[in-house]
């Protein structure tokens, strides 16, 4: 069973119905205790940083994520639900993020010829035996939709990275936690992929 997080910051149904695709039996909730229990939890979404922060206070889901990470639980975060595993973000000063992994938010640099927020087709630079692209050629295009990115403090956590006016941290793992900036569930064949890949952990 995967427990997708509701936490009212949209982009729940495209996941669900990418999962369900591939068969996966699926749970939309922020029931604490079966979102404890699920055998492995995606938090998604888009929106703002302190917002989303806000939600995850109001709900009281910021302990259970805390506490489903540290058990071991995999743990996925898309888009939004990958900044927010970190400390802050420069789109909310001041506002707490979940501090799981090291690194920070930053707003995306502009540069000419670019449009931000980044939006479209993206390819990825691979770290090889990064378990979410196992068996996935390098340079596979997916789709981005964001105007932050992370910039990890340890690249040895950094799975896939991309180039977009800056150097991005595109994806990361460290033991059971993993994040996409990118939305698998929107990155058609490859994306789905990678939502298996997760799946199978």
């Amino acid at each position: 069973m995967i427990a997708i997080i509701d936490y009212d910051a949209g982009n729940l149904k495209s996941v669900e119905k990418a999962l369900i695709s591939l068969g996966e039996e699926v749970v939309v909730s922020r029931d604490s205790s079966e979102i404890m229990q699920a055998d492995k939890v995606i938090l998604p979404g888009v929106g703002s940083f302190g917002d989303a922060m806000n939600n995850l206070d109001r709900f009281g889901l910021v302990d259970t994520i805390k506490n489903v990470t540290a058990k071991g639980t995999p743990f996925l975060g898309i888009c939004l639900g990958l900044q927010l595993l970190f400390k802050e973000s420069e789109e909310t000063p001041g506002a707490e993020g979940l501090d799981i992994l090291p690194g920070r938010i930053l707003k995306i640099p502009a540069k000419e010829g670019y449009k931000i927020p980044h939006m479209g087709w993206n390819s990825l630079d691979i770290r090889e035996g990064a378990k979410l692209f196992k068996g996935i050629k390098n340079d596979p295009y997916v789709y981005f939709v964001h105007s932050y990115y992370l910039k990890a403090d340890d690249e040895a956590i950094v799975a896939a990275s991309t180039e977009y006016t800056t150097h991005i941290h595109a994806s990361v793992e460290r033991d059971n936690v993993f994040a996409c900036q990118f939305h698998p569930e929107k990155s058609s064949d490859i994306g789905l992929k990678i939502l298996k890949n997760f799946a199978a952990l």
